[in-house]
């Protein structure tokens, strides 16, 4: 299957441009395009998703230092792209690869994780540690879900979530992951479900479970909006 360019899932992510007939079927039927798709909406709505937690440190300075450097690399060929007549214009592939840098790393600073992909060697021969569970939840129907669907939360050690989900219904968008205030009801989002039953999502830093202990998984839209759609699929509470 032939998949979406990367630099035009950016500017469908950055709301540049609307998808046509062609590419809204094709995102409706991959799930690796559609799953990139949402994880740059996701970064583009970051700003709004974390009002409720502004208590949070900030990344680490090496961390932006390395966006910077990124960022500075990709305007250097922007540059060299206006300059060069045989290259596209800069609203093209110049801007757009700007964009996916920025993108990319923004995502990446958001999660802490840049930096860290070379940390294992596939050749090391160090064992896997069996992760700790410091808290959990059953998740179980909610509202008008049918009631088999379930699955189960774990919050590791390591501050990643790991989730199994079981027989959810169909939707025409996609599955998304939430933390919310059973108190106050502010939430906010820590990722996205692909075709997967199992996934491991990494939480923010010094997340406070004991408040946000609620974890939901909601029926989202291919519509640029932030916000819960108020359609929760599962939910259950965390217990340590």
């Amino acid at each position: 299957m032939q998949h979406l360019d990367h630099d035009r899932l950016v500017f469908l992510a950055l709301g540049e441009s609307e998808a046509d007939n062609g590419e809204s079927t094709h995102l409706g039927t991959c799930a690796h395009c559609r799953t990139e798709l949402v994880t740059l909406e996701r970064v583009a709505g970051l700003g709004t998703e974390t009002q409720g937690l502004a208590d949070l440190p900030d990344p680490p300075e090496h961390l932006w230092q390395g966006i910077e450097a990124q960022v500075r690399a990709a305007e250097a060929e922007s540059t060299v792209t206006r300059l060069d007549p045989a290259r596209r214009s800069r609203r093209g592939r110049g801007w757009s690869r700007w964009a996916a840098t920025a993108v990319t790393a923004a995502a990446a600073a958001a999660v802490g994780v840049v930096g860290t992909v070379s940390v294992l060697r596939p050749d090391d021969p160090t064992p896997t540690p069996t992760p700790v569970v410091v808290a959990s939840a059953p998740l179980a129907a909610y509202g008008a879900t049918p009631p088999t669907a379930k699955g189960d939360a774990r919050v590791l050690q390591d501050g990643q979530l790991h989730l199994h989900v079981a027989n959810l219904p169909s939707v025409p968008g996609y599955y998304e992951v939430w933390l919310i205030n059973p108190t106050t009801m502010e939430m906010f989002s820590i990722g996205t479900l692909g075709g997967d039953p199992d996934a491991l999502l990494p939480l923010p830093p010094n997340v406070d479970l004991k408040s946000y202990s609620v974890v939901d998984v909601s029926a989202e839209q291919y519509d640029n909006n932030t916000r819960h759609s108020g359609d929760s699929l599962l939910r259950g509470t965390l217990t340590g």
